[in-house]
C-alpha cells in the first residue's frame, strides 16, 4: 500500500482531530484490536493531541505528538508497524520462514507456502481480513502489517495463493516517513 507513498506529494490536508472523534476512535480501536485496551491509555491519551492528516487514495494517517501511530485506508483502521514495536502484542501474530523474509522486505504479499512451511507459524484459528503482524523467523520485532485473504484453516488446505495482503513493512515508504 505504502510501496510508492511520499506525504509530501500526497497531503491533502492537516487538521487537529475533536476529542469526541478521538473517543470515537479510541472505542473503534478497542473493539477491533481487543489486544490494545490495555495499552489505550498510553497510545492515545485523552488530553493527546491527536492530528489528522488526509493523503490521496483514500488513505488517512493520524499523528500523535509528531508520530504516526495509525492509518486509515476507506474504513480500516491499523496501526503502524513502528506503534506495532512499540506494543508487540496489539495484534495476533503469524510467521514467515527464512526464505520469505527479503520478499516480505521488498513489499510482496505473503503466499501460502510462506506461512506453511517448517520455520512459518500461523495460529489454528485465525479468520479472514483479519490484520496482523508478520513475524520473521528468529527475529524478535515485526517485519510487516498485513491482512489475511483467507483462513488459517484455508492456507493449510489450499497452500496456494495469497494467504497475507501486505499493508506495511519495514523500510517502506511510511516507516521512513518524519513529520
Amino acid at each position: 500500500m505504502f510501496k510508492k507513498f511520499s506525504l509530501q506529494e500526497t497531503l491533502s490536508g492537516q487538521n487537529p482531530v475533536k476529542s469526541s472523534v478521538v473517543r470515537g476512535i479510541r472505542t473503534k480501536l478497542c473493539t477491533s484490536y481487543p489486544g490494545i485496551e490495555p495499552h489505550i491509555d498510553l497510545i492515545l491519551p485523552k488530553k493527546s493531541n491527536l492530528v489528522q492528516l488526509k493523503c490521496k487514495d483514500h488513505i488517512t494517517l493520524f499523528a500523535v505528538d509528531n508520530e504516526i501511530v495509525f492509518f486509515q485506508h476507506f474504513d480500516l483502521l491499523v496501526p503502524t508497524l513502528t506503534l506495532l514495536h512499540s506494543f508487540p502484542d496489539i495484534l495476533p501474530r503469524v510467521q514467515v520462514d527464512r526464505g520469505a523474509i527479503k520478499f516480505v522486505l521488498s513489499g510482496a504479499n505473503i503466499m501460502c507456502p510462506g506461512l506453511t512451511s517448517p520455520g512459518a507459524w500461523l495460529p489454528e484459528e485465525l479468520a479472514e481480513d483479519v490484520v496482523v503482524a508478520v513475524m520473521a523467523e528468529g527475529k524478535e520485532t515485526a517485519l510487516a502489517v498485513g491482512v489475511t485473504k483467507m483462513t488459517a484453516k484455508e492456507m493449510r488446505e489450499v497452500n496456494k495463493g495469497i494467504g497475507v495482503d501486505l499493508l506495511q513493512y519495514l523500510g517502506d515508504p511510511l516507516w521512513k516517513t518524519q513529520l
